[in-house]
């Protein structure tokens, strides 16, 4: 299934958001959807019937309003010629805040998917749920890390880690004396075991199964041999023995285990938009380590390699507003800068936030 880049959903949220903060007194905004592979011509011949019905509108306000943005939308659509290869969305409407003021907005995006639905609404808001669905990741790999003391259960969606349930064993430590004490105590060690471990294999099906459509995959780790044993325990299912797609030795439990679980399956992962992420990130600091000369961070420093063209690939955090973002990103495009979007979900994110929200790696090295 395609999946749209951070920076496209970045653009397209925007764009969303823009739309989702207008508002009518009356049903008059268009929204338009028009599928991939769609005649535009067809659209406003449509638009203009629409028009025609319109006419009707008792209120003298709502009628010229709808009118006009069913005009301007006719306008629009016959500029941009053909539908684009992934469809179009546009929107038309007056969005004064005050009734009797006039404020039009005529705007389109092609979606970074292709759009199947054709859709026309006249109502009080414009419609962008179809957008708002690309934005969303529907696509998750299960997470457990445990052992003998603990154990999580978690989702990796997107570039988040979801906790979802945590519990702890009651087995107690090694028993150290012999004799017939210690034969009862390990026997008894053992069931405490076995059932903790029917618990988290228990909490595996419960709260994976529901998520079966878009499970892509389990991950399992923790210390020692107690994963294996929890895989093999009479709780777990075969369904969730055929998902898992890593076993992984790790030093931790806990919030430190799943994200040292994700670290270690970049493997699995290097498809996935946290692990190029993570990827380029390690980059730059590994730079930043060996070689300080190849990279900046901050915002003076980059902006000044950018500026002159130094700048490969700029790194900005999503924590950064939007204005400083596109103006970023518009210089960029002077110089064949890549851009890339980086989350506050991993503690690389964090680490970028907390060094200014930008960095970059450098064509060559910068010397003052």
């Amino acid at each position: 299934m395609a999946k749209i880049t951070a920076i496209e959903r970045y653009h397209l949220q925007k764009f969303i958001k823009n739309l989702k903060s207008k508002k009518a007194r009356h049903t008059e905004l268009i929204s338009v959807l028009i599928p991939a592979g769609y005649e535009l011509t067809k659209i406003t011949q449509q638009l203009s019937d629409e028009a025609g019905t319109a006419s009707n509108i008792k209120s003298a306000t709502t009628r010229n309003n709808v009118i006009d943005a069913l005009q301007k939308m006719i306008i629009h659509l016959r500029g941009i010629g053909r539908t684009p290869k992934n469809g179009l969305a546009a929107y038309s409407g007056n969005v004064a805040e005050r009734e009797g003021d006039y404020d039009f907005l005529v705007t389109s995006i092609e979606p970074p998917l292709p759009m199947n639905q054709k859709i026309y609404r006249c109502d009080k808001d414009f419609k962008t749920e179809v957008l708002e669905e690309m934005c969303v990741d529907d696509n998750v790999y299960g997470l457990c890390v445990m052992d003998n003391r603990e154990g999580n259960v978690a989702l990796l969606q997107g570039k988040k880690i979801i906790p979802l349930v945590e519990t702890t064993s009651s087995v107690p430590g090694k028993f150290k004396a012999g004799g017939q004490s210690a034969m009862r105590f390990q026997r008894q060690r053992e069931g405490l075991r076995n059932e903790f471990h029917n618990r988290i294999a228990h909490m595996m099906v419960e709260q994976f199964l529901p998520l079966w459509a878009n499970l892509k995959g389990i991950l399992v780790g923790g210390p020692g041999m107690a994963k294996i044993d929890m895989m093999s325990c009479a709780e777990m299912s075969e369904q969730i023995k055929g998902k898992v797609i890593a076993m992984k030795d790790l030093s931790y439990t806990g919030e430190f285990g799943l994200q040292e679980l994700v670290d270690l399956s970049g493997d699995v992962l290097a498809n996935e938009e946290i692990a190029t992420e993570k990827k380029l990130m390690q980059q730059f600091f590994e730079l930043l380590r060996t070689n300080e000369k190849k990279v900046t961070y901050g915002m003076d420093a980059t902006r000044k390699a950018l500026s002159i063209g130094m700048c490969d690939t700029i790194l900005l955090s999503e924590a950064l507003d939007d204005s400083v973002f596109d103006s970023i990103e518009e210089e960029a495009k002077n110089f064949g800068s890549e851009i890339k979007l980086i989350s506050t979900d991993t503690r690389e994110g964090i680490q970028l936030r907390d060094l200014g929200g930008i960095a970059s790696i450098l064509r060559f090295e910068l010397h003052e």
